[in-house]
């Protein structure tokens, strides 16, 4: 009798009625195969689409790609010939505060088990005399890839947050800023409001030393 209950309990262990709701030991034999073994394998990534994960890899080249534009603007209006000082502190400001979100994309990659691949980053113009001296300035701010859609596109929730919360509101407070200073640097190169472009410039510079 004792033999036969005990084979009973046995065969059926894994659904038998202990009064344990949780045996993590029994759950996890199933999703044995989820947990990587390979050392090259993130044991962190949990439901992290590769679109995602591209995703992100591609915004972090647009910061910096924005981040060397900026720096270059910087070097240009703090030439001797140029001289506008307010101009040159704001982009170099910028160009830091770029750099810095590529910073935290990364480590928001590798929080998720992602893989940072940097890619080449192209040379911005050295040069900002001309008409159009502010759509690449402004292209480069539309460029952003939009994380958002795409994870919500992988219904990745975690993803979602940390985007609008960490960027989204910024990002906006900078278009509108970067779209007025390119509606002024369209009016110097097209002949027009040389004054007008001073004029921003010293605000820029009572901005920056108050």
């Amino acid at each position: 009798m004792n033999r036969r209950v005990s084979t009973a309990v046995v065969a059926g262990s894994s659904h038998a009625v202990t009064g344990v709701l949780f045996q993590p030991f029994e759950e996890i034999k199933s999703d044995a195969f989820l947990v990587p073994v390979a050392p090259d394998l993130s044991i962190a990534r949990q439901k992290y689409a590769d679109e995602c994960e591209a995703a992100v890899n591609a915004q972090i080249n647009v910061e910096y790609t924005n981040s060397y534009i900026y720096h270059a603007l910087f070097a240009y209006f703090d030439r001797d010939n140029v001289a506008l000082q307010g101009f040159a502190r704001f982009f170099k400001d910028s160009s830091q505060e770029e750099r810095d979100h590529a910073e935290k994309l990364m480590e928001y990659q590798n929080k998720r088990g992602g893989r940072v691949k940097l890619q080449s980053i192209a040379t911005p113009l050295s040069e900002f005399n001309h008409a159009e001296k502010g759509d690449a300035l402004y292209g480069a701010m539309k460029k952003g890839v939009l994380l958002t859609e795409v994870a919500e596109k992988c219904n990745d929730a975690q993803m979602a947050d940390f985007i609008e919360s960490e960027f989204l509101e910024e990002q906006v407070e900078a278009i509108k800023k970067i779209s007025e200073y390119v509606a002024q640097l369209r009016r110097v190169g097209k002949g027009h409001g040389e004054s007008a472009l001073e004029v921003v410039d010293l605000v820029l510079r009572l901005y920056n030393s108050s």
